[in-house]
């Protein structure tokens, strides 16, 4: 796919990107860069974002309580990836950037 980018500035959550969990492999990589200082994690759900108004999130295995540009990726199937501000000490914004291989 096409570089997805998506942002957030302050405490709150990113809209979130939604993967393609029909491709195989999966394989997602992402990128997130931080202006300011925030302290943010990247989340994942299995649920769908579309359809299901209070979906359940989970913490990236690395990208937790991050307060400097972190990278990763998802080796297997997730439905949506998103942003998570949880602490700003003056200002700050996360960008968020995901690939996902095999779809152009």
């Amino acid at each position: 796919m096409r570089p997805q980018v998506v942002s957030v500035t302050g405490v709150g959550t990113s809209q979130p990107i939604i993967l393609d969990n029909y491709i195989s492999p999966f394989n997602i990589g992402f990128g997130a860069v931080i202006t300011g200082s925030p302290t943010y994690k990247i989340e994942h759900t299995f649920d769908n974002v579309l359809t299901n108004s209070s979906p359940t999130w989970f913490p990236h295995p690395t990208v937790v309580n991050a307060t400097v540009n972190q990278d990763g990726n998802y080796a297997f199937p997730v439905f949506a990836i998103r942003i998570n501000i949880t602490a700003v000490s003056t200002s700050g914004t996360v960008q968020l950037t995901a690939i996902q291989a095999g779809v152009a």
